[in-house]
């Protein structure tokens, strides 16, 4: 299955009119009801989601993005994926480069998970199942807070 970049449409951009920049969010999920949700939650709040199903493929839109200067916002990526987890992904994230804040969804939620994160740079970790509300204000407050 591709996975898509989704994008919502506000009234203003279908008009012609300036919309400031929304924020661009990654998300890394393997479960594709769970990444479904929460791209949807996120599109809510007006957000850019490119959503994507592993760590190897986050990794991948990170090198690409940087290279054409398309900044990354936010990144949430869930622990436990096929080929490259998350908290490996966090490591080669900062490896890149990468200054976005990092998010974490975990249903492994144990403290050396927890531990193991924030030492890799994770600003959160969030475990499953957490109401979207929770997410979505997150979400807001990182990007509310300049570095």
């Amino acid at each position: 299955m591709t996975e898509t970049r989704v994008r919502p449409r506000r009234a203003k951009e279908r008009r012609g009119m300036h919309v400031s920049r929304r924020a661009r969010v990654l998300l890394a999920e393997d479960d594709d009801e769970m990444r479904y949700l929460l791209a949807g939650a996120l599109l809510k709040q007006g957000h850019d989601v490119v959503p994507m199903p592993n760590g190897l493929q986050l990794l991948e839109e990170v090198a690409t993005s940087e290279r054409r200067g398309d900044p990354v916002d936010v990144v949430i990526t869930d622990v436990r994926m096929p080929g490259v987890t998350g908290l490996e992904a966090l490591e080669w994230l900062r490896e890149l480069g990468c200054r976005a804040p990092l998010l974490v969804i975990t249903a492994f939620g144990d403290e050396p998970t927890h531990a193991e994160a924030r030492r890799l740079g994770a600003t959160a970790v969030l475990d499953k199942p957490f109401d979207m509300e929770v997410l979505t204000r997150l979400v807001e407050e990182v990007l509310a807070c300049p570095e």
